[in-house]
């Protein structure tokens, strides 16, 4: 359970730096500000946590089915960032809902975010007990900024195409609604754990994974001849 629950939050944090991508440099660093501050303040309720208490939390069927419907929302917002994104940057013609949607959604870095990073700053306190937590709190945040802005530089070095990178941000936020199943299966996994392989969830994981790839495929190679056709 919590190799899953970790994968997720790797998973997420990779989304946000894809969608830190789609904004100009001043933009990344507002958004940057935003998750270094909400880390360096977050210190006084990251001193108070313990292992055995974030122990128990996993291991109840209900928080976890919670949080699933929270990890539900920010997939469905990311999948609609990513259709209007596609929508926006291709010239087709938008209506003025889609417009202020899509501004909206592009503001929004992600619901999950903020528990991954309150998540990353309790691992810091426990790492270095006797510490002062202020400073811890907010080394934690300076260093929060400064990775996301490096991996936001990077990401968009390795994947110039912006399309590219929006279909990864599509199938990046469909794995992570996959394995938030896995990790809930009507509450159930939270608890009791199994060495049997379930197939039909395994197949259906891998064919939510070959659909998002062939999705992306196939909108690429339409968008790509349209642009063709135009020139």
């Amino acid at each position: 359970m919590k190799i899953v629950v970790m994968i997720i939050m790797m998973l997420v944090a990779m989304s946000f730096v894809l969608k830190l991508t789609c904004h100009k440099l001043s933009r990344r660093i507002i958004l940057c500000a935003l998750a270094a501050l909400f880390t360096g303040m977050a210190w006084p309720y990251a001193a108070i946590q313990s292992k055995t208490q974030i122990a128990s939390w996993l291991m109840q069927p209900q928080l976890m089915l919670d949080t699933s419907v929270m990890l539900t929302i920010d997939v469905f917002l990311q999948i609609a960032f990513c259709v209007l994104a596609i929508r926006s940057w291709t010239g087709n013609r938008m209506t003025t809902i889609e417009k202020w949607g899509y501004r909206l959604l592009l503001w929004i870095p992600g619901l999950l975010i903020f528990p991954v990073l309150f998540s990353v700053l309790v691992e810091v306190v426990f790492a270095f007990p006797g510490a002062d937590f202020a400073m811890l709190g907010w080394c934690t945040a300076a260093a929060v900024f400064a990775i996301f802005i490096v991996a936001a530089w990077l990401a968009k070095e390795a994947f110039p195409e912006t399309d590219l990178r929006i279909e990864l941000i599509f199938l990046v936020n469909i794995i992570i609604g996959a394995l938030g199943i896995i990790a809930t299966v009507n509450g159930r996994t939270a608890a009791a754990g199994t060495n049997t392989v379930e197939w039909w969830p395994l197949t259906a994981f891998m064919g939510l994974v070959a659909a998002g790839l062939v999705a992306g495929f196939i909108i690429n190679k339409y968008q790509t001849n349209k642009k063709i056709s135009r020139i």
